[in-house]
């Protein structure tokens, strides 16, 4: 034997990462089921389940390709390669560049060798160097070179479509009776069903473990969902879970998936004009705007980053984020009860609901960052540490998003049918049947007033505070609407 391959459970990919060029002759696999991964947080158990359950499948695919294939349980992820590198006494470890600082500096201090990790489309040297000439790091113009120097929906130097963002058209609400058509469901196998049985946890049908039903869960979204996917991507309803979302971010995350072969679907199924523009850009962008931006910044800002709180948030996790009984507000208690259900939302419960009541609450950043990563099945360090800090609850002063993502009641009445039952009004920001998130909306404005009026494009905002008679009684009632949420009672 020549060497050691470490997989890390989001390596999942034959053809890229450590695996490229591996060799079952002389080449020896070595996988680590971590304590600290499984046990290490209150991590959900769908999540876990669906990491476990593809690293065991794909691991089993090695095997059957001739690979000598060494999968351990050990207390950590050094622990495990201990195990293996004393059966095969001074063979060299390699593994793609892993995804995460602690997981980096692990394997450097042990030794192990890096090659490029191409699980993304963008090398990290090159993000670097854009982000080193950047005065402000926004997204939409990395996304614009990202377009250039990949020749994705371009027409020589031109976008398609004459426009690079079809952000406009992609702000629908959800239809009055919306039936989308149903998403897939997934068989379970003995692998599935072992690891179901040690974690003590009964699987959705929601979610592939193989590369097979990933790849699966993509044509039924090009053939079933793309054409619709731009339009409502924004919108939320309670008569479906997912509206038209891809759902492929767990695969993508974890390697089941690369992200040039989802572009190359997309492509492929626009040019045969069936998707509008507005749903090929508005998805295509997700991929390699907002995913490689992310990844990106994870890198070039540091392992710190992760502890900013510029604006000095201090309150304790909300009962309701655990608990969907908790709150009578009917968004809330929608979005956290689909969480416990199959450890998903999209991006807009995500943004406009969970972090939006974090930011406008002062919820401690930290805090409300550990929850965010132990409830998604797709909540990588990398993805959610600049996804809350930075845009999430603003954590960073404004590193990364020149505004705060805060909302009122009338965002979520616009994009969602949720308000029609919930007992509270989004249109009142006093009394007892005042949407919360209007009332704390504007209390978190007038908190921070000072700092946003710095700001050009919260300016107007800030000066709409000058325009309330019932700001007294606003603030009365933001306390007995914050008492209420550490409660349970709101």
């Amino acid at each position: 034997m020549n060497r050691i391959i470490y997989i890390p459970f989001d390596h999942l990919h034959r053809d890229y990462g450590a695996l490229k060029y591996a060799d079952p002759l002389v080449d020896v696999i070595a996988m680590v089921e971590s304590a600290r991964m499984t046990t290490g947080r209150n991590w959900h158990k769908e999540r876990l389940f669906f990491l476990i359950s593809s690293a065991r499948h794909f691991a089993q695919l090695l095997i059957e390709e001739g690979f000598c294939v060494e999968y351990v349980k050990a207390a950590t992820t050094t622990d495990g390669l201990d195990v293996i590198s004393e059966k095969y006494k001074d063979l060299p470890i390699i593994c793609a560049e892993p995804s995460s600082f602690r997981q980096f500096e692990a394997l450097r201090e042990y030794s192990v060798s890096f090659v490029d990790n191409d699980f993304f489309l963008t090398p990290r040297a090159l993000f670097r160097s854009w982000a080193g000439e950047q005065k402000s790091f926004l997204m939409e113009n990395f996304y614009r070179k990202q377009r250039l120097r990949l020749n994705i929906l371009m027409d020589g130097k031109e976008p398609v479509g004459g426009t690079w963002n079809f952000d406009k058209e992609n702000r629908l609400p959800p239809p009055k009776k919306y039936e989308g058509p149903a998403y897939l469901e997934h068989s379970r196998d003995q692998i599935d069903r072992e690891v179901a049985l040690e974690l003590g946890h009964t699987p959705t049908t929601v979610w592939a473990t193989t590369r097979t039903g990933a790849a699966e869960q993509l044509k039924n979204f090009i053939e079933n969902h793309f054409a619709e996917f731009g339009p409502l991507e924004d919108a939320m309803t309670h008569e479906n879970w997912a509206v038209h979302h891809s759902l492929l971010s767990p695969y993508l995350n974890n390697g089941l998936l690369h992200p040039g072969e989802v572009i190359q679907a997309a492509i492929d199924a626009f040019k045969t004009g069936r998707i509008p523009i507005e749903s090929a850009e508005g998805f295509i962008r997700q991929l390699i705007g907002w995913r490689e931006y992310v990844n990106g910044m994870y890198w070039f800002l540091g392992p710190d980053y992760r502890l900013s709180n510029q604006l000095k948030a201090d309150r304790k996790l909300l009962p309701l984020f655990s608990d969907p009984n908790a709150t009578k507000m009917n968004c809330m208690k929608e979005t956290v009860t689909d969480i416990k259900e199959r450890a998903w939302v999209h991006h807009i419960p995500r943004l406009m609901l969970l972090s939006n009541l974090a930011l406008i609450t002062g919820t401690n950043p930290q805090e409300f960052l550990e929850w965010m990563r132990e409830v998604f099945i797709d909540a990588t360090e990398w993805v959610m540490v600049p996804n809350v800090i930075g845009m999430g609850v603003h954590a960073d002063g404004g590193r990364l998003m020149t505004k705060p993502y805060a909302a009122g009641g009338a965002y979520i009445s616009r994009m969602s049918n949720y308000c029609k039952s919930c007992i509270y009004n989004p249109k009142l920001r006093t009394g007892e049947t005042a949407c919360p998130f209007t009332t704390l909306y504007w209390d978190f404005l007038d908190r921070h007033k000072e700092t946003f009026a710095r700001n050009q494009r919260m300016s107007q905002q800030v000066f709409g505070l000058n325009r309330l008679i019932d700001l007294p009684q606003l603030k009365v009632r933001a306390e007995e609407v914050l008492r209420g949420l550490e409660n349970g009672l709101i």
